[in-house]
């Protein structure tokens, strides 16, 4: 996948982190196979993340990896396998966050999937000034924060240490709410998440949810 950068972080200031090893039980399959005008989500992910100037992108795969990277060209990306992934969110950004302890970036965006309205924009706001010590949220109006989410490489033994389940960092930024930075995106990005399919949608029949991870397990969300 050749993708051109624009103007944005560093590549070897701002790394950037895709979370995609749920396996979307809701939605019926994993949303990193979910197509969406015409791409993967999760190749959107990435190039997202490279447009805005991201750089190393990684890429956290869990349920049905042998398919996603057999269906995804992630070739922009360096992929990474989460075996606890059915234990939840924590799990693969704690595995994102040890992958990236050996590179040279002083911070990282994380961006899930499953959240295509996020846009190359959005991300370069947010890792605008990245330093270690930063910390900074996509605002999309009056108390409402959301992705991308920059965390300084300061905080990253931080946020492993308390992500556990679906939490993901949530629970250490709420710690440290005056520390975050609110950065206005709503003019640019939207960062609902595809829960379930959007109305009238076609896919797979729900049997068809439960695809096999790289270890054989039956996926789950």
């Amino acid at each position: 996948m050749q993708l051109s950068r624009t103007p944005g972080p560093s590549p070897a200031a701002v790394a950037g982190l895709v979370l995609a090893a749920g396996a979307g039980r809701r939605y019926g399959r994993p949303k990193a196979l979910v197509r969406h005008r015409g791409s993967l989500l999760v190749e959107r992910a990435v190039r997202i993340l490279v447009e805005a100037g991201c750089g190393p992108a990684l890429v956290v795969l869990g349920a049905a990896a042998d398919r996603v990277r057999a269906d995804a060209d992630l070739s922009a990306a360096r992929v990474v396998g989460n075996p606890r992934w059915a234990t939840g969110m924590g799990s693969s950004l704690r595995v994102g966050l040890r992958a990236l302890a050996g590179t040279e970036a002083v911070a990282v965006v994380v961006l899930l999937v499953d959240m295509p309205g996020v846009s190359a924009e959005a991300v370069r706001r947010v890792a605008a000034d990245a330093t270690p010590a930063c910390l900074a949220t996509a605002g999309y109006g009056p108390g409402r924060r959301g992705h991308p989410v920059l965390l300084g490489r300061e905080h990253w033994a931080g946020v492993c240490a308390s992500a556990v389940g679906d939490s993901g960092a949530g629970g250490y930024l709420r710690q440290r709410l005056a520390r975050v930075r609110i950065v206005p995106c709503a003019d640019v990005a939207d960062d609902a998440d595809l829960d379930v399919p959007p109305a009238g949608a076609t896919g797979p029949p729900a049997a068809e949810a439960a695809v096999p991870d790289a270890d054989g397990r039956p996926g789950r969300g």
